[in-house]
């Protein structure tokens, strides 16, 4: 493992960080979120029909997976600033295409313009978390972030459900080209440079390499793959629940964007707790076991709710329980992977995000072709994710030496 030291950071630059950079990291569920009421009227007014919908959101995700395997090694070169000011520039104008489309291929165009902006400040958010902390205290930081990424999936919803009581969809992303063009100012006039030039990579083959090094770190593929695995089972939720909750049982778009955020309440909640826990009841590898262990039997009972045909009540107090661990299980995982890789942050970031969206992009895919018609497909993917997340934490250990 190499350690690099770095300088504790101040409690007040702590919390400017946490906001700057939980807004950078929510950049992928605030955009993904904030149009999932207007799904169902969207497959209306472009006359297509649902899976062409959902394509946009499989779309969205790819190009979030391949946009981080970009961004993160470059700037692990060039450093964080001038790779994120590219990006935050790239999703404003992709945001603006996706409000200007005419039809649904022009949308599907804009959404991966725009997934690739997102990809720079998602992937970079945790490079410069890796750039400024280490050990525990890393762990801690991502536990904090949860208060404010977190608040993407609460606030995102709600803002576009009540948005659609007034305005068309177009308007959602007129919203998230403003929110773009906000945090592109405050980056540019408030966040230094994290990775200082001593610490860089001497050219793209020395970066680039950085990745022959991750692919072989067994306890790095660990934790990535845990994550994304967990990952995907949430995104199974994010991408189903829109029509299982509203066309199955009946939810208006204002109720569904209440149960969403009262869902992303609870990663919020556990990314709180988790952070508290650390370091002072357990390891992050304990806590990352429980979080998972606690996804399996929510999923379970997803699965039951879905096929047993359960009151709804039920089936959303199970939701809750499998969406609210992604608090716990993220921050662990992640702290764990980056930890051993100070010098290929970026890098490492990066592939986690590939591995972590384009498990959740084809686990979405087969989940759309199965069909919405009932809540089983969804059940159904989140079960098998999460349970092969805890089957990889427990299976894949590090060889003895």
């Amino acid at each position: 493992m190499t350690i690099t030291k770095v300088e504790p950071v101040p409690r007040l630059q702590r919390a400017r960080l946490a906001v700057v950079l939980g807004s950078l990291a929510a950049f992928g569920p605030l955009t993904i979120d904030m149009y999932l009421p207007a799904m169902p009227g969207m497959a209306r007014d472009l006359h297509t029909n649902t899976p062409m919908v959902q394509l946009t959101l499989t779309v969205f995700v790819i190009g979030l997976a391949v946009g981080q395997v970009v961004a993160g090694p470059l700037s692990d070169t060039w450093g964080r600033r001038r790779p994120l000011l590219a990006g935050l520039a790239l999703y404003v104008a992709g945001s603006l295409w996706c409000a200007l489309a005419p039809d649904v291929g022009w949308l599907i165009a804009g959404r991966a313009v725009q997934s690739l902006g997102a990809a720079t400040s998602v992937v970079l958010s945790r490079a410069i978390v890796r750039d400024l902390f280490e050990g525990t205290a890393m762990t801690r930081f991502f536990s904090t972030l949860m208060l404010v990424n977190g608040a993407a999936p609460i606030l995102a919803p709600v803002i576009g459900g009540q948005l659609l009581a007034v305005a068309s969809w177009p308007a959602l992303f007129l919203v998230l080209a403003a929110f773009g063009g906000v945090l592109s100012l405050v980056v540019a006039l408030a966040l230094p440079e994290s990775l200082p030039a001593e610490r860089r990579r001497a050219g793209f083959r020395d970066t680039f390499g950085a990745f022959r090094v991750l692919v072989t770190d067994r306890q790095y593929l660990r934790y990535v793959l845990t994550a994304a695995l967990m990952f995907a089972a949430v995104f199974a939720y994010i991408s189903g629940s829109s029509f299982v909750l509203q066309d199955v049982h009946g939810l208006s778009p204002q109720q569904f964007s209440l149960v969403f955020g009262a869902n992303g309440l609870g990663i919020v909640l556990f990314g709180q707790l988790n952070g508290v826990l650390v370091g002072r009841v357990a390891g992050e590898h304990a806590l990352l076991r429980t979080g998972l262990g606690v996804a399996v039997a929510g999923a379970a009972g997803v699965l039951l709710c879905a096929t047993a045909d359960l009151p709804l009540p039920l089936l959303l107090a199970c939701l809750f329980v499998v969406v609210s661990m992604l608090g716990l299980v993220l921050a662990n995982a992640t702290s764990l992977a980056l930890a051993g890789h100070a010098r290929s942050a970026g890098a490492a970031s990066s592939l986690q995000g590939l591995l972590q969206f384009l498990v959740a992009g084809l686990a979405a895919s087969a989940m759309g072709l199965a069909g919405q018609s009932t809540a089983v497909p969804m059940a159904a993917t989140m079960a098998v994710c999460a349970a092969a997340a805890l089957a990889v934490l427990m299976v894949m250990r590090a060889r003895r030496p």
